[in-house]
């Protein structure tokens, strides 16, 4: 029975589930160290010995309904937010009973029905992801609160402060929990920043920051309920600062080897664990056997959670490629080339649009349809309604909570999406230029693309990134210019579509936005106000992952991609009045890729060419060509061909541009030396 003490400043039975929740994580804490230092286990370990006060002080405040992001030393936080314990060791020793099937391991833990939602194993690269949790539950109306966890270290990474200016712009329901435990990795404060006031850097982004004893459970979770209650009300953001001490190493079981033996030693005399063990019995909040039983029912739950982990099976190669896409076939896999269903002609109404327009109409019909979808990223609001126009009017017709102008900040974009889209929102992100991909890569490669194979089918990312490609017209120069679809192509999970025309643009994009795996819809600057043809009035969809012979032939087939397939066509004309017969193949879709279509082709002609605007180096055509040579050798009339960008920056000369990028000419000219082969 819990003995009403006086001066504690909270509740005993507060308090003494507090002390559960520590002595859980102390006993996960123990149960790794001990496996990792027999042997038995075999994975890497980041301890949080020291901080166990700050999660579990939390947990009172919170429900599984709470949404919480944390980083790769975050174990105690999981324990504390209701991983459970089994799938949790499973998880870490790669079984398939694992909460994420051992395919994310303890890095990467993705437990929805906790509120566990992402775990990361790169510094500082939740914050974005958690605006995105508090942004779709802020445009839901519901009371979530969500909290993302990062150590001391990630205050010096960009992704967390674009995600905290975000957070105050649009006054989003999140706190920013930095368990500062005076260390970042290998590297003590002084010597990686000198402003080490870290709660204080919340005003420059115009919300509230403070300064809390992470070691102190009763002052910690009395200032965390008024936080925890501000922010579940509306009140925007808040910077918590929990301030803490790490005992252990970075990685691994030994004691921290950067504190000296006093630090050490006065870190153990404030460690929370037995100063709040010991603060039960001395205030009379529990006897000493009630105490021993809490410690004896978290070590038995650690026990059978561990002999359940090793008795699981390990996750093996039967399953390995569930769930890098929601459907296997998409993997490119030698000899694996899946006949998928092209869409019907249409019949129907349609209407002369421009290819802005196209992307336009999709985007508004998209929101139409789905309450789900919204539109963020760069200038998309009215005025201008995007650089390039493609949402002008949808600000004003949907509003500012769906059509969302955001600052500056890939990052942050890229963030923002994937996090709202984890829980089921369907967002349409904008980036300016494809060469600002590399600034969000960390978001689109290590995170939304990932998700869904690291948690094991638990959680999935179905969002789309609009990115325009700025190559053909000449004059933007080298950063702004560039076609990084191999870039893409090289990060398992995404789907990556390029249109070549008005009505290719509606059905790609509307396919992408309703699609359940991450989609980049590329889109040609050089299209965007050029290209004008007859487009689907309502919902039109074309199918991801099916090529379009867009013009037949018999001597040679030129397999291509957004703006170049103009430039084929052109060729193919050409070509015809010197008694050359050439097929034209538009891919549309990079990934999944047409290979039963484009084999086709080919076979048919005996000749293949690919051709790009990108570098032509370790380009997709050398993808593609090699494929080809290898599934029909034997059967060709000659080595199938690509072509592709001079292996240099883009020019800012037209004249240097055209003739570094495949054009009409230069397209001719490479299939007249193969017809010579």
């Amino acid at each position: 029975m819990l003995k009403q003490a006086t001066n504690l400043g909270i509740e005993p039975a507060v308090l003494k589930e507090i002390y559960r929740q520590m002595s859980r994580i102390h006993q996960v804490d123990l149960a790794l160290k001990a496996g990792l230092s027999s042997g038995k286990f075999q994975f890497s370990y980041w301890p949080m010995t020291g901080q166990e006060a700050i999660p579990a002080a939390i947990a009172p405040l919170i429900t599984s309904r709470d949404y919480m992001v944390t980083i790769y030393r975050g174990i105690h936080d999981q324990v504390a937010k209701g991983v459970p314990l089994k799938g949790l060791f499973a998880e870490a020793l790669g079984r398939s009973a694992g909460v994420n099937k051992g395919k994310g391991g303890s890095p990467h833990i993705s437990d929805p029905n906790s509120g566990s939602m992402l775990t990361t194993a790169i510094v500082g690269g939740g914050a974005p992801i958690a605006t995105g949790l508090a942004l779709a539950a802020q445009m839901r109306g519901e009371d979530r609160v969500t909290i993302v966890n990062f150590g001391d270290g990630a205050t010096s990474i960009g992704a967390v402060h674009e995600a905290m200016n975000l957070a105050g712009v649009w006054k989003l329901p999140v706190i920013f929990l930095c368990q500062n435990n005076q260390i970042g990795e290998y590297t003590k404060i002084p010597d990686y920043t000198a402003s080490p006031d870290f709660a204080g850097r919340a005003a420059g982004y115009g919300f509230k920051g403070v300064k809390l004893d992470g070691n102190d459970p009763i002052a910690f979770h009395n200032a965390m309920k008024d936080i925890v209650a501000d922010v579940r009300a509306g009140k925007g953001p808040v910077f918590v600062e929990a301030v803490t001490l790490r005992l252990g190493s970075h990685s691994g079981f030994a004691d921290n080897e950067l504190l000296t033996a006093d630090e050490l030693a006065a870190g153990k005399a404030n460690w929370p664990v037995p100063k709040t063990r010991a603060l039960l019995l001395e205030t009379g909040v529990c006897s000493e056997a009630e105490v021993a039983a809490i410690d004896a029912d978290a070590a038995a739950e650690v026990k059978e959670a561990v002999d359940f982990a090793l008795a699981a099976p390990r996750a093996g190669e039967e399953d390995m490629f569930d769930h890098v896409y929601a459907d296997t076939d998409t993997i490119p896999r030698r000899g694996h080339y899946p006949v998928r269903e092209a869409e019907k002609p249409f019949t129907g109404e349609t209407k002369t649009l421009q290819m802005f327009q196209a992307v336009s109409q999709a985007m508004d019909l998209a929101m139409a349809a789905d309450p789900g979808v919204f539109l963020l990223g760069e200038d998309i609001g009215d005025p201008p309604g995007g650089v390039f126009k493609t949402s002008v009017g949808l600000e004003t017709k949907w509003g500012k909570a769906r059509v969302r102008p955001t600052p500056i900040a890939e990052q942050a974009i890229i963030g923002a999406a994937t996090g709202a889209a984890l829980v089921g929102m369907r967002p349409v992100a904008e980036i300016m230029f494809c060469d600002f991909i590399g600034v969000t890569m960390d978001q689109i490669a290590n995170h939304a693309a990932k998700q869904r194979f690291m948690s094991g089918g638990a959680t999935h990312v179905p969002m789309t990134m609009r990115v325009l490609v700025a190559g053909g017209l000449g004059g933007f120069g080298a950063q702004h210019t560039q076609s990084l679809e191999a870039w893409l192509l090289h990060i398992p999970g995404l789907k990556v579509v390029y249109p070549s025309s008005p009505m290719e643009a509606k059905g790609l994009l509307t396919s992408c936005i309703f699609d359940d795996d991450p989609c980049v819809h590329l889109e040609s600057m050089a299209l965007n106000f050029t290209a004008k043809g007859e487009v689907p009035v309502g919902d039109y969809r074309i199918p991801l992952g099916v090529a379009k012979v867009k013009r037949e032939g018999t001597d040679i087939s030129l397999i291509t991609f957004g703006w170049q397939v103009n430039q084929c066509l052109g060729a193919a004309e050409d070509l015809e009045k010197e008694g050359i017969s050439v097929e034209v193949v538009d891919l549309r879709s990079l990934m999944p890729l047409d290979y039963h279509r484009v084999i086709d082709s080919v076979r048919k002609t005996g000749r293949g060419l690919v051709v790009h605007a990108a570098t032509e180096f370790c380009g997709l055509g050398a993808e593609i060509a090699a494929t080809l040579n290898e599934e029909l050798f034997g059967k060709l009339k000659a080595p199938v061909g690509r072509l592709g960008a001079d292996y240099m920056p883009i020019g800012y000369s037209n004249l240097i541009e055209t003739a570094q990028i495949p054009r009409k000419a230069s397209i001719t000219a490479r299939v007249r030396e193969i017809m010579k082969g």
